[in-house]
């Protein structure tokens, strides 16, 4: 089955509120798996975040292989997404070629981490029409990107304390399949990457300071990500307004490092240790370069990473200065009209057959390399 119909066909069985659903012909089954996030301290939360019961109590999507065995593969997802819908084909194709476990893994406030409200077009239509006579009109402000928006651009420290949350949910994680705790993943000691957008920047960060020593053998494949986020640009009306995107960015250029050298400082408390410097390493290119090039250095081998010519967001240019001559970055362009947002677009006339094309490009590849 082709991309375009197993995506079709998928987005019509998922049910994230279901516990278990059975993928029909296949032997493999999706099971929906609660989690409960503990690992941030109250204080590290902007405003009233830490009360928002969805981000600390949800469930997220196992997809079980008909095979077997005890691989694993963690999928991390880009940003502002909403539904899981655009992964499902993903993590169908790389279980069923690996025979891996893959967990679809949602960032902190994203997918079923966020608010309902946060996905109700009408709900945030309204906000953005009382926002209006204050802020006047946003460039690139839509329903899709307004609860991300306003939250970044009200306070730009969301982005590293959602990504510290993340990671120290993915470290719970782990640990739980390591020791063979996970209700549904077997015990496993080694856990690949999938990894797509600012996933990818997440994944990376983790590989590159790891003071865990939980991923010392993580195979690492980056999909439309890689660069330093000040290469990226993710100002679009799916991602983030115009608002939100200048905030972010003026902020972690030229405030950040102050406020976290400041005495006493919260946030300086946060990534006072070796994933605090990755992250600090990878705002930009000039910033502690030495050390992030040593650190991608040492993770190379385990490293594979696909690139778009025309993706806009996170552009092959960012990714090959990043990562610098020692990498391979392939890079790819497809002969449909795609963007970072919607790399394999579904279409219902001939196209389908190129974007079908287009995807085994990307996917064949990875599952080589995540076997």
């Amino acid at each position: 089955m082709g991309f375009t119909s197993l995506q079709t066909s998928l987005g019509s069985l998922f049910d994230p509120a279901a516990g278990e659903i059975p993928i029909n012909g296949s032997g493999m089954r999706i099971v929906n798996t609660a989690f409960v996030s503990d690992g941030m301290p109250v204080d590290q939360f902007s405003g009233e975040d830490w009360s928002i019961k969805e981000n600390t109590e949800f469930s997220y999507p196992v997809f079980v292989p008909a095979s077997g065995g005890n691989k694993v593969i963690l999928l991390l997802h880009g940003l502002n997404e909403r539904f899981w819908d655009k992964y499902l084909a993903w993590a169908y194709h790389l279980a069923a070629e690996t025979g891996s476990y893959v967990i679809l893994f949602p960032i902190s406030f994203h997918i079923s981490r966020a608010p309902v409200s946060w996905k109700d077009p009408r709900a945030m239509l309204r906000l953005i029409r009382e926002r209006i006579p204050v802020m006047g009109e946003i460039r690139n402000s839509s329903f899709a990107n307004h609860a991300l928006s306003r939250r970044l651009a009200d306070d730009p420290r969301r982005l590293v304390r959602s990504g510290y949350q993340t990671v120290s949910d993915i470290v719970s994680l782990v640990k739980q399949i390591r020791a063979g705790s996970h209700p549904v993943v077997p015990a496993s000691s080694k856990i690949n990457i999938f990894s797509y957008s600012i996933g990818a920047f997440l994944a990376e960060i983790m590989l590159m300071s790891d003071p865990w020593g939980l991923f010392s053998d993580t195979k690492l494949f980056m999909f439309c990500g890689g660069s330093v986020f000040g290469r990226m640009n993710p100002e679009s009306k799916h991602i983030m307004d115009k608002l939100a995107f200048e905030n972010t960015c003026r902020y972690y250029r030229d405030a950040f490092e102050e406020e976290i050298g400041s005495k006493g400082s919260l946030l300086g408390r946060l990534v006072s240790g070796p994933l605090g410097m990755a992250f600090r390493s990878m705002l930009d290119l000039v910033r502690f370069r030495l050390q992030r090039e040593k650190s991608l250095a040492a993770i190379r081998d385990r490293m594979y990473v696909i690139a778009l010519s025309g993706d806009r967001v996170v552009p092959p240019a960012g990714v090959i200065e990043t990562l610098g001559n020692r990498f391979h970055v392939k890079v790819l362009d497809f002969p449909f009209d795609y963007t970072h947002e919607k790399p394999f677009p579904i279409f219902d006339n001939g196209k389908s057959a190129e974007v079908d094309a287009g995807f085994e490009k990307v996917f064949i590849p990875a599952c080589r390399f995540l076997e």
